[in-house]
């Protein structure tokens, strides 16, 4: 039986609510789907749920950079690899704070804050928090990702303001350990459940173009789909290889496969923030606006992101003018 057709089979049930039931069959079947229809299906459950002319705007701000004892064969940011991008100490509140006004000030609606460790050290969680209640402040929404967490210090970031914590799964769990062998994908999901249980909003999601199979991409969809609660921002990232990274020669992904994953991501997961992430600079202007009719609604601005360029802020500006889309509410 065609995939197609396995898809058109399944029992009955209304898209908009969110199914937690998914099996790794059904999400391969999504993305066998022909391309008009998979689009289709995505943009009208999309417009179910949000303004399809609607777009939220986040910043990212590497707060502590580099020196990280994770292998993740993607990053810069490891010790592992020699990618030329040297370990500093955290960055001081009142930076971050000036960056996160400026950022406010140039359209950012949420802030996110990003620091190169496994976990988060008891003498850096006061400065951290600091941060976020600065930031907060501000009247921006908070966003940290700062590696793996224990449930107390989630509620410690919790009741300093944050809002959404980011911890990707990167990939499906069979290729996981391709990918990344100083942490395992267990590791993740119990952060995850340490940030549900605090009471925060979770950000996840993962990366494609590292040499995965369509299966895999699934298999992280599938993940996503089948968790307590979905996540309520979901980012996916297209590679941006970085020399002397493991990932560094990776071939790109081809545009309308990054599509599809944008599209059965909005299927499987209909209530989330799907968010156009790293890789926007090699994209067209096309292939990102077929994504936000797939179904993401959001996207990082300003010139960086960690340690990779993004597009300049006056581009998007006029990118987003031409399509008539506005801050998300």
């Amino acid at each position: 039986m065609s995939a197609s057709l396995r898809v058109a089979t399944l029992p009955s049930r209304d898209p908009a609510i969110p199914r937690h039931d998914w099996t790794l069959e059904e999400v391969e079947a999504l993305f066998e789907l022909p391309f008009m229809d998979l689009l289709f299906r995505a943009a009208e459950l999309h417009r179910q749920h949000f303004d399809p002319n609607e777009l939220q705007r986040s910043q990212l701000l590497s707060i502590k950079t580099g020196g990280c004892p994770e292998n993740c064969g993607y990053c810069s940011q490891s010790q592992s690899f020699d990618t030329g991008v040297a370990a500093s100490a955290l960055m001081p509140l009142a930076e971050v704070i000036a960056q996160a006004t400026a950022a406010k000030a140039g359209g950012a609606q949420r802030f996110c804050m990003g620091a190169a460790w496994r976990d988060v050290k008891p003498r850096d969680l006061p400065k951290v928090t600091a941060m976020i209640a600065g930031v907060k402040a501000l009247g921006l929404e908070t966003c940290a990702t700062l590696g793996m967490l224990s449930r107390d210090q989630a509620v410690a970031l919790k009741d300093a303001g944050l809002d959404y914590y980011n911890h990707n799964l990167d990939t499906g769990p069979d290729y996981y350990d391709t990918v990344v062998t100083t942490r395992a994908y267990q590791d993740r999901l119990d952060t995850l459940s340490a940030v549900r249980d605090a009471g925060l909003s979770t950000c996840c999601g993962g990366i494609i173009g590292m040499g995965e199979t369509r299966r895999d991409r699934a298999g992280l969809l599938h993940q996503l789909a089948t968790l307590p609660a979905h996540p309520e921002s979901l980012p996916i990232n297209d590679l941006v290889p970085i020399p002397g990274t493991p990932l560094g020669d990776s071939s790109a992904v081809d545009g309308l496969e990054f599509v599809r994953m944008i599209a059965v991501a909005r299927l499987v997961c209909p209530k989330a923030v799907v968010r156009l992430s790293a890789g926007r600079e090699q994209m067209s202007r096309e292939l990102q606006a077929l994504c936000f009719l797939a179904g993401a609604n959001s996207i990082f601005v300003g010139d960086r992101l960690l340690t990779t360029s993004n597009p300049a802020r006056e581009a998007d500006e006029a990118f987003l003018a031409d399509l008539k889309m506005r801050p998300m509410a």
